[in-house]
């Protein structure tokens, strides 16, 4: 079996066996069990890919190629560049700390988290647009259900508005890789074939790219189809919060590169220029809607907006440093973002409350949490020496680059943003972590259980490896978007 394929085996074999057992503690077990030998798998990828990539120039590694359907030539395709092995190590991360921060949960919840599991590595090693389609929906569908049944507040609402506007989402990506497939001469749906022996008439671009971005761009909380996204954040339990913005968001900006851009190269040129003006609304406006927010869940949402908004906006610059700007901003708010969220809920099932005008002085009470949601909260205002830092100031330096007005502009607009996220982050810490206590109540709650600080510790040090070396992920990114850049203007 090639062994991008077990990325998707061990969940689905994770998936049989929950079926198959009872005890809580056997639950436990085949969780902590999976996800660490995915996350252990993800770390031997890196090494042989680097190890790979040494010898072999080829655009992707370790491809395997099978027929599924040979009517419309769909293939279970896999393969990874150096951004795809990012997005793994960074999906098993979130999907590791997000076993141990969801302990108590029942054994139907695993089986639906081990299928969005499923979705999410299927996604990032598909080379076959229809194949990854697939696994597209197959990440989102579970969606429905982990709000649905186990979140909490207005969970029904939450879960129907964000089906509905996925969904529709996905009817535009499938018109678009139909339109691609067939205007290529309807020979194959291997995304890496097409780039280099297939060529999609402008005239068909012009449509096809639009429709492909905002597919994707939905999913990645494009303004202003963005308003799913803090509604599913506040009702969804914690490690589906966790996974949804650390990962499913990384999804839409994924295939917006991987696909629209990469495909449609003179069209994304053409074109980009509709949605950098909505992307940087993205990224201002989430910031700003985080300013007046009290509940912690929609601050740190509105702020996901506003981050994977900057994901979207650096791509659309179109040049190597802006993207691998954006890939690292993907990586870094995967892991802060999880952060964020694996901590609101460690407080919220203490407190009761997520309002930060009920809390106070905290940081007494539960001194561990307190400043471990401070270090996210400087991560997520770009600390020099932790990641955040490192992503935005790869972004704003590659969009700068861009010497015409409008882009100039444009970036000073987005990097406001860094001001503002400054304002609600520390605004909030000082609302609920310092002071004195609000309620009487909060003297008696405890700090962070064990399988607690397992999570947001690991979350803490792949943030701190990233801002302290962040040569590493960088170099493997640029190597990836030399092909793509390769294509453009």
């Amino acid at each position: 079996m090639n062994i991008l394929s077990l990325f998707v085996a061990i969940p689905a074999l994770m998936l049989l066996l929950l079926f198959a057992v009872r005890g809580k503690n056997t639950i436990r077990t085949i969780m902590v069990v999976g996800s660490s030998l995915l996350l252990l798998l993800s770390g031997i990828l890196a090494v042989l890919f680097l190890q790979e990539r040494a010898v072999n120039a080829d655009t992707m590694l370790f491809v395997s190629n099978t027929m599924w359907y040979e009517a419309l030539n769909i293939h279970y395709s896999v393969g990874v560049d150096g951004i795809s092995v990012l997005m793994l190590i960074l999906s098993a991360v979130i999907v590791f700390t997000g076993v141990f921060s969801s302990w108590n949960m029942e054994r139907s919840f695993f089986m639906w988290f081990c299928l969005l599991t499923i979705g999410v590595f299927g996604f990032f090693i598909s080379l076959d647009l229809f194949t990854m389609f697939l696994f597209y929906e197959v990440a989102l569908i579970p969606m429905y259900l982990l709000i649905g049944v186990w979140g909490t507040g207005k969970k029904e609402y939450s879960a129907m508005k964000l089906t509905l506007m996925l969904m529709g989402g996905s009817a535009f990506l499938l018109t678009g890789i139909l339109g691609i497939y067939f205007t290529t001469g309807g020979q194959t749906m291997n995304l890496v074939e097409i780039a280099k022996n297939h060529v999609i008439p402008m005239a068909h671009q012009y449509w096809i790219f639009p429709i492909t971005f905002f597919g994707f761009g939905v999913l990645g909380a494009l303004f202003p189809f963005h308003t799913w996204s803090p509604d599913g954040h506040a009702s969804a339990p914690t490690s589906v919060s966790m996974l949804h913005a650390g990962v499913l968001m990384k999804l839409g900006g994924y295939g917006c590169f991987r696909v629209a851009i990469y495909l449609m190269p003179q069209a994304a040129d053409e074109l980009s220029w509709i949605f950098l003006i909505l992307t940087g609304i993205s990224v201002v406006y989430g910031a700003l809607s985080a300013v007046v927010q009290t509940d912690l869940k929609y601050i740190n949402a509105y702020s996901s907006v506003s981050h994977c908004g900057l994901v979207l906006f650096a791509i659309l610059m179109l040049n190597k440093t802006a993207m691998t700007g954006a890939v690292l901003q993907m990586l870094s708010h995967g892991l802060m973002t999880a952060l964020f969220f694996a901590l609101i809920g460690l407080i919220y099932g203490r407190t009761h409350t997520r309002d930060i005008r009920e809390m106070g002085g905290l940081m007494k009470i539960m001194p561990f949490a307190s400043v471990c949601y401070v270090i996210a909260g400087l991560a997520s205002l770009g600390l020099p020496g932790l990641s955040g830092f490192v992503a935005e100031m790869t972004i704003f330096i590659g969009s700068f680059q861009e010497q015409d007005i409008f882009h100039r502009v444009l970036t000073f607009v987005a990097t406001t943003s860094i001001v503002i996220t400054a304002v609600y982050i520390l605004r909030t810490v000082g609302k609920f972590l310092y002071g004195e206590l609000v309620n009487p109540e909060h003297a008696k709650l405890t700090d962070a259980s064990w399988y607690e600080r397992v999570s947001v510790v690991v979350l803490i040090l792949f943030i701190v490896a990233i801002g302290v070396l962040p040569s590493f992920p960088s170099d493997i990114i640029s190597d990836s978007v030399t092909p793509i850049i390769a294509n453009i203007r």
